[in-house]
């Protein structure tokens, strides 16, 4: 599974991206999880209109807030249900 966090690096997308590492530690998905933090304003305009956004695969889960650990861990929980 690969979890893309979109954001320019402004400190709204880094506690994104932070909050999302953290959910994944939380839930110990470390081994099963790939992270990527996109930055490049053109890929992030394909996937989302407000950044802060976060991505499972081809699914956008949050876009233009930044969502807590818990709603992280929620999402991925659900997600990761519907998978299987």
């Amino acid at each position: 599974m690969i979890i893309r966090v979109f954001g320019t690096g402004c400190p709204k997308c880094n506690q994104t991206y932070e909050n999302v590492v953290k959910a994944v530690e939380e839930l110990n998905l470390k081994d099963k999880v790939e992270i990527k933090k996109v930055t490049d304003i053109n890929e992030i305009s394909e996937w989302i209109f407000v950044a802060p956004g976060v991505a499972f695969d081809d699914y956008v889960v949050f876009e233009g807030k930044v969502p807590t650990v818990e709603e992280i861990k929620e999402e991925l929980k659900k997600y990761l249900e519907g998978e299987q």
